[in-house]
Formats: C-alpha cells, structure tokens, sequence
C-alpha cells in the first residue's frame, strides 16, 4: 500500500504563493504519475494537475496554468504544487494521488491512493 500526506497548506492573500508538499511512504516503487486535485465547498473534486513518474510530461487545468506548477523529487518520494497569482476561487482542500499509470490523468478512477488533504484558504 501507499501512503500520501499532503502539507504546505494556508491561509493567504490573493496574489500570494504557496507551495504545498506531497510525500509517498510504503511500496512507492508502484507509483509512477502523481496528480493534484482540489474541491471547493459546495463543488465537486477537480483536476489541477499531474506529472509523469520522470516528469518529462506536466499537465494543468486551464483555470491554473501558468500560476501553478507541479514538480516532483524522486529521491525524496515527494511531489510538490508550487500555487503563484493566487485567487480566492482557489480556495479548496487540495489533495494529491498516485497512479499506476505513466502520465497524470485528469480521470480520479485511474488514480489509486489519495491523501487526506491540505487545506488552502486564499482571502480577497
């Protein structure tokens, strides 16, 4: 089994930054893409964005891209959401997930193991 514990989570201003972490413990040998999602009060869970296991695949949501960037060091089983120009429609606890497959789906069934989540709070 794989664990995922997300961190990095806040409260911050709009136009503010953070970067939030996501480390892999137990039989991470079995992850290759990784991917973070978001839900909003109200809303349903949503795709942010996914890296491939060598990251030489990044994929975002239009809503983020080119305010977010996701990242991953191998080394250290940790992948990381770097969350730039922040909005208040942000506002959502982010989680992140792991995938057998090689690149990072937008599709939630194709991924096997979900954090508990990180709360991001951006205040206008």
């Amino acid at each position: 089994q794989v664990q995922l514990v997300e961190s990095g989570g806040g409260l911050v201003q709009t136009g503010g930054s953070l970067r939030l972490s996501c480390a892999a413990s137990g039989r991470t040998f079995s992850i290759n893409a990784m991917g973070w999602f978001r839900q909003a009060p109200g809303k349903e869970r949503e795709f942010v964005g996914g890296i491939s296991r060598m990251s030489e695949g990044t994929y975002y949501a239009d809503s983020v891209k080119g305010r977010f960037t996701i990242s991953r060091d191998n080394t250290k089983n940790t992948v990381y959401l770097q969350m730039n120009s922040l909005k208040p429609e942000d506002t959502a606890v982010y989680y992140c997930a792991a995938s057998p497959l090689d690149r990072g789906s937008p599709v939630e069934r194709t991924y096997s193991n979900w954090g508990q989540g990180t709360q991001v709070t951006v205040s206008s």
